[in-house]
């Protein structure tokens, strides 16, 4: 978990690094105040790919100690 938060924070300097020009598309949905829906349906998109991951990730591990048992 400690590797993917790390990994997961580099990325996220990198793009913000890349990130300097301004984009006329970003700088309207800010101006009509939708960039906070498209932020909002983006986290909730990335939420629920990381609960995702996490129920993928638990039911691999009791399988694991199934047949570890046997």
């Amino acid at each position: 978990m400690k590797t993917f938060l790390l990994s997961f924070f580099q990325i996220l300097v990198s793009c913000i690094c890349f990130a300097q020009e301004p984009v006329e598309m970003a700088d309207h949905l800010r101006a009509s105040g939708k960039i906070y829906v498209v932020v909002a349906v983006l986290l909730t998109i990335l939420i629920g790919i990381l609960l995702l991951l996490i129920l993928i990730d638990r039911k691999v591990s009791n399988l694991e100690k199934k047949l570890k048992q046997k």
